[in-house]
C-alpha cells in the first residue's frame, strides 16, 4: 500500500538544479585558493594538500592537510538543500559547543563559524573545524556487503551476533548520553557564554526543512524563530498542525484521487484530534525536562577506527530539546533502512526490527549497568525499559509519524489508527470511509472543498515554493 504525500518533483527538481549549480563552483582553483587562503588565516600550518571531502545531503565540507599530521575542515550548507542555513549553523555551532562541554561524545572542535556575509566569497555560512581522523563509518560496518553505492543501504542479515553488539554498543552510550541533560524548554540550544546555554529558539528539524524544500509548505506555516514549547502536548499539537498544512498547501503530487485526497485528509484530522485531546504523550512526561534530540542521528554520521571504535559522531546540525518520547523511542535506524522504504513493506520491516531491537537493548542494559556501577547513572535515568515500551505500545510509530511527514499516511492508516479507534473492518486503505464520521461537520465540509481544489490543481503543474534564504551566490 502507498498512500504517503509524495513530494512535489516540481520544487524538487528546482532544489536540485539550484544545489547543483552552486556546487559547480568548487571545481574552480578561483574559488578554492580563498577558501584555503582563509582557512589558514583561522588556523596555520603547513598545508600540504585542499581538496573536496565530501558532498553530504545538506553540506559540502573541503579539508586543508597539514604536515606532518592533522586537518581542518571547513562545511558550507548547500543553497537548495538548506532552507534555512544560518538558523541551521548557529544551532550547530551551540549543540557541538554543549556536547562538548556536558559529554563525552566525540564531536569535532570548532575553530570559527561565521555567516555566509563573514564566509570566504560569501558563499555560505559556515562551520570551521578539526577533522577527526577515521578509517570507515558505521553505515559501512553494518551494510550488506557488496550492494552499489548507489543504492540504499540496509543491514547486512547474515551479520554475526558478535559484530552486532559490538557496532550497537557505542551507539547505545551516545543516546544514554544525549538522554541525560534536563532541559526546561523544547526548542534549539543558545550558548549565553562558555558555559550556560538556554532554549530561545524554535526547534529547527529536518522535517521542517524538508517539508519547505519538497512540500511546498510556506515558512508563515511553521513556528517564528523565537518560538519555544512549555510542554510536550503543546509541540505534538503543533507537529500535527503543521501535518495538517502540509496537505493543504502541497501544490503538486499531494493527492493522486478524490479517495485519496479525503484518506489523507481524514488522517491528519483524527491524528489532529488525539493531539489536542493529549493522547498522544504521556502527562508524566508532560513538563519534563526535555531530551536532547538529533534528528540526523544515523550510521552514515558515525565514524569509526580501524578496530570498529567511535572516533566521532558529525553532522549535529538538526538537534533540539525535544519531548521525552522522543528518547524513549528506539532508533528506526537499527536496520539502516526507513521502515517506508523497506522493500517488503512496513510489516516486513517490523518483524526484522524486532529481532534486531532485542540486540540492541541487550546492549543498552549492558551499558547502563556499567554506568550505574561508576556512579555516572541512576536506575530511573535507564533507556533500555522506556524503549522497550515504546515499541510493545507502539508509542514508537506516533513518534516516527510525527518526526516524518512523508511517510506520515502509511504509518498512520497502518500503526497508529486501529490503536485509538478500534478495528474499522475495512483494512487500512477503506478504514478512512469508517473514520469519516468522526469529523465535525465543518471539517467534513472543509474535506469536500479541499477535494474539488486539489483535482482541479492536477490540471497544471506550477512551481510554487517559498524557498526565498536559497538564492545562491556564484563567483
Amino acid at each position: 500500500m502507498n498512500v504517503n504525500i509524495s513530494p512535489d518533483d516540481v520544487c524538487w527538481a528546482q532544489a536540485e538544479t539550484i544545489s547543483d549549480t552552486w556546487l559547480l563552483q568548487f571545481l574552480e582553483i578561483d574559488i578554492l585558493r580563498p577558501i584555503a587562503d582563509f582557512i589558514l588565516q583561522h588556523n596555520r600550518g603547513n598545508a600540504t594538500e585542499f581538496a573536496v571531502l565530501r558532498k553530504g545531503s545538506y553540506n559540502i565540507s573541503l579539508r586543508l592537510q597539514y604536515e606532518p599530521h592533522g586537518a581542518t575542515v571547513i562545511r558550507f550548507p548547500q543553497p537548495g538543500a538548506v532552507l534555512f542555513p544560518e538558523e541551521k549553523v548557529v544551532n550547530e555551532v551551540s549543540v557541538m559547543r554543549f556536547l562538548t562541554d556536558q559529554t563525552t561524545i566525540p564531536v569535532p572542535f570548532i575553530l570559527h563559524s561565521g555567516t555566509k556575509q563573514e564566509s570566504p566569497l560569501a558563499l555560505s555560512p559556515f562551520i570551521l573545524m578539526e577533522y577527526l581522523e577515521h578509517e570507515t563509518k558505521l553505515y559501512d560496518a553494518l551494510n550488506t556487503p557488496g550492494l552499489p553505492r548507489e543504492q540504499r543501504g540496509v543491514l547486512d542479515p547474515d551479520i554475526t551476533q558478535e559484530k552486532l553488539e559490538r557496532l550497537y554498543a557505542p551507539m547505545a552510550d551516545v543516546l544514554l548520553q544525549l538522554s541525560l541533560p534536563a532541559l526546561p524548554r523544547i526548542g534549539s540550544l543558545s550558548q549565553r557564554d562558555d558555559f550556560t546555554w538556554e532554549v530561545t529558539r524554535r526547534p529547527l528539524s529536518m522535517n521542517m526543512n524538508e517539508l519547505v524544500r519538497l512540500g511546498c509548505l510556506p515558512r508563515s506555516q511553521l513556528p517564528s524563530i523565537d518560538t519555544t514549547f512549555p510542554t510536550a502536548s503543546a509541540y505534538v499539537q503543533s507537529l500535527a498542525d503543521v501535518n495538517l498544512d502540509h496537505l493543504l498547501h502541497q501544490r503538486n503530487d499531494a493527492a493522486t484521487a478524490p479517495d485519496d485526497c479525503r484518506r489523507k485528509y481524514v488522517a491528519r484530522c483524527l491524528f489532529r484530534q488525539l493531539a489536542r485531546e493529549k493522547r498522544l504523550t504521556a502527562p508524566a512526561l508532560e513538563n519534563g525536562p526535555f531530551r536532547l534530540w538529533c534528528d540526523d542521528l544515523r550510521p552514515a554520521n558515525v565514524l569509526l577506527s580501524h578496530d570498529l571504535q567511535i572516533t566521532g559522531v558529525v553532522d549535529w546540525e538538526f538537534t533540539y530539546a525535544a519531548p521525552v518520547e522522543f528518547a524513549h523511542a528506539p532508533p528506526w535506524w537499527l536496520l539502516i533502512e526507513r521502515p517506508e522504504e523497506w522493500v517488503g513493506g512496513i510489516e516486513a520491516w517490523s518483524r526484522v526490527f524486532e529481532a534486531r531491537l532485542r540486540t540492541f537493548l541487550k546492549v543498552m542494559k549492558e551499558c547502563e549497568d556499567r554506568e550505574i556501577q561508576r556512579g555516572r547513572l541512576h536506575e530511573g535515568q535507564r533507556l533500555s525499559g522506556p524503549m522497550e515500551k515504546s515499541w510493545e505500545s507502539g508509542d514508537f510509530w506516533v513518534m516516527y509519524a510525527l518526526r516524518n511527514s512523508f511517510a506520515f499516511d502509511l504509518v498512520y492508516w497502518l500503526k497508529i489508527d486501529e490503536r485509538f479507534f478500534g478495528d474499522s473492518g475495512r483494512g487500512a486503505e477503506r478504514a478512512w470511509e469508517k473514520r469519516v464520521g468522526l469529523l465535525s461537520e465543518n471539517e467534513r465540509r472543509e474535506m469536500e472543498l479541499l477535494v474539488t481544489r486539489k483535482m482541479a490543481e492536477r490540471g497544471s503543474r506550477p512551481l510554487v515554493w517559498d524557498a526565498d534564504e536559497t538564492s545562491p551566490t556564484t563567483n
